[in-house]
């Protein structure tokens, strides 16, 4: 599942927001949370979490190895330690190509 980054606008989102934007359950948010060192969300001062854009972008990472490429959590963790900037290059890829995409349709829309 890719979420369109750039349609979101807030500075911060709640767990509870980004549990719906991936259709997933706070609590997974919260145990990935515990297992990937890349995701890690601001906490206010009653310790909520705030999740920023670039948070987001980082749990679509993982959600996308884990969810849709079928990667176990270790395996995840290894393919974030070994190809980081690779896998991150690979989402901007996706996320470019949606883009396109998008674009494409409008124009087909319109003609």
């Amino acid at each position: 599942m890719q979420v369109d980054l750039q349609k979101l606008t807030k500075r911060y989102y709640a767990i509870g927001e980004v549990a719906e934007l991936f259709d997933v359950s706070k609590s997974l948010i919260r145990y990935w949370e515990s297992e990937f060192d890349l995701l890690k969300p601001h906490k206010n001062s009653k310790g909520d979490r705030r999740f920023t854009v670039q948070n987001i972008e980082q749990f679509q990472i993982i959600y996308n190895l884990v969810k849709e490429q079928g990667f176990t959590l270790e395996g995840a963790k290894k393919a974030l330690k070994e190809q980081g900037t690779k896998i991150n290059r690979q989402q901007q890829i996706i996320q470019k190509l949606q883009e396109i995409r998008k674009g494409l349709q409008d124009l087909s829309d319109q003609l």
